[in-house]
């Protein structure tokens, strides 16, 4: 069995065999184990845009850098104990604030820190998504020697990416500022942009699959997450 942690609910993890899926609802901070995880916390605080929408920071309303309710540091806890994979976008300040090791943009697996974990970079992109989607991953409990190799590398959005009708209404130019990742969702309906495509959620399964328990000791765990304040207003 895996559990499947900070999943949305009735997505892709629901109605597959031994996977045991833990939305918003079940709240995955509660999650004892024993089986192996595969990890997908919040990243809002965490990403480029941690401080929130700009119109929010013009009113004075900015976020919290990392104000995710302790989301990013339970996921790291259980990845630890338990073993498995878990997945934050490209960029992540939680890296950082954790102590993780950026991997290469260029991919391939890096040492994530001297507790036994693994990290890459590797585009969602490359596995269904619609735009490239550079996300990174941390792997506990599975072996060197085990480790896939994925495709990696850095792929650019071309121009002929961007749908024709907005290239003919707003031109190239805005397209490129704005993103790929811009236009599918919006408003309400982010499930285009966060969803996890289904030949990559069965890669992360993959990988689970491969994973033991890395600690034996639990209690060592806090330790190497630390207690690091949270950074406010940085």
């Amino acid at each position: 069995m895996i559990a499947a942690l900070y999943v949305q609910t009735g997505g892709c993890y629901f109605g597959i065999p031994d996977i045991d899926p833990w939305d918003e609802g079940r709240d995955a901070r509660m999650y004892g184990g024993p089986d192996v995880v595969i990890a997908h916390p919040p990243c809002q605080r965490w990403g480029r845009m941690w401080k929130g929408q700009p119109g929010n920071i013009k009113a004075g309303k900015s976020e919290r850098k990392g104000d995710d309710g302790g989301c990013f540091k339970s996921a790291l806890f259980d990845v630890r104990r338990w073993g498995g994979v878990l997945e934050h976008p490209e960029g992540s300040h939680a890296w950082a604030h954790f102590g993780l090791n950026k991997p290469p943009r260029e991919g391939g697996w890096v040492r994530a820190g001297g507790d036994g974990g693994w990290c890459c970079r590797v585009e969602q992109g490359q596995y269904g998504h619609y735009c490239p989607k550079p996300t990174w991953l941390l792997v506990y409990g599975v072996a060197p020697e085990d480790l896939p190799e994925l495709r990696w590398g850095v792929n650019p959005v071309r121009d002929e990416d961007f749908p024709p009708d907005v290239v003919a209404r707003h031109g190239i130019e805005y397209c490129r500022k704005a993103g790929l990742m811009a236009f599918k969702g919006g408003g309400k309906d982010s499930n285009p942009r966060i969803a996890t495509p289904p030949e990559f959620r069965d890669l992360l399964i993959s990988m689970a699959k491969m994973a033991g328990s890395p600690m034996t000791h639990p209690q060592q765990i806090p330790q190497l997450i630390g207690t690091a304040i949270l950074e406010g207003g940085q």
